[in-house]
């Protein structure tokens, strides 16, 4: 299974600068790029074609869309559908981000109709779980994991190719706060996480990546991959330089 590092550019980056970031990120890292890694860049709707052509032309590069509605087409101003990122040039779309869930408002039953209809359509998806600081103080961790993803797995065949479900696991309260989860808890996170996934698809769960995202930069990207059930990164704010985030891809 390959390490999937991950780059969440949220709402940074004009078309230009995106795509100078993602050139240069590709100059850093493809020739050293290690067999076990796949990068993976979320830049925002209008850098995407920009960014899906700079990376295309590097095996294990690829391009994902910041979120997606559930309809193919149709009157919903300002939403962008799952076909609409195909034909710009994404692989992945993203699910149930913290910032979807707490400022947005999305609760975890669209997330799963989102996470549901995005695999239908075709993308790979990674879903994002993951606890607000009270509910760790009140020991609900596990109770949250669990709600969000049986309600973001609701609907997603059991089938499913493994390769195709990402899960990442997100403290709410280490991200982009400097903060980030002891190796203990992202174990015992990223264990509890492949436990409800082993319960929901088998066997099958043994090859799904559980990635793990908060405050990750160059100087702990290394100790945090090294970790059992860590499989990749989704990476804020130390992903928007080209040579910070190669450090993290090569970590």
């Amino acid at each position: 299974m390959k390490k999937l590092m991950a780059a969440n550019w949220k709402m940074y980056k004009t078309w230009d600068e995106a795509k100078s970031t993602a050139e240069e990120l590709v100059k850093l890292t493809a020739a050293k790029l290690p067999d076990d890694r796949e990068v993976l860049v979320f830049p925002s709707f209008t850098a995407l074609r920009g960014v899906a052509q700079a990376l295309a032309w590097q095996a294990g590069f690829s391009a994902g869309g910041q979120d997606y509605y559930i309809e193919e087409e149709g009157a919903f101003t300002g939403e962008i559908s799952p076909k609409m990122l195909k034909d710009a040039g994404a692989a992945y779309g993203l699910t149930g981000h913290s910032e979807r869930r707490h400022i947005l408002g999305e609760d975890d039953e669209y997330i799963g109709q989102k996470t549901a209809y995005g695999l239908a359509s075709g993308l790979k998806v990674v879903l994002c779980v993951g606890e607000k600081i009270e509910d760790r103080k009140n020991d609900m961790v596990e109770d949250v994991l669990e709600r969000q993803i049986r309600m973001g797995l609701k609907n997603v065949p059991t089938d499913i190719a493994p390769d195709r479900l990402s899960i990442a696991y997100e403290p709410v309260w280490a991200i982009g706060t400097g903060e980030v989860a002891g190796p203990e808890e992202i174990s015992a996170a990223h264990g509890f996480v492949r436990k409800i996934l082993f319960s929901i698809f088998g066997d099958n769960a043994n090859e799904m990546r559980i990635l793990y995202g908060g405050s990750v930069k160059p100087d702990n990207c290394a100790e945090i991959i090294a970790l059992d059930n860590v499989d990749g990164v989704l990476v804020g704010g130390a992903s928007l330089e080209g040579e910070s985030f190669s450090k993290i891809v090569l970590a």
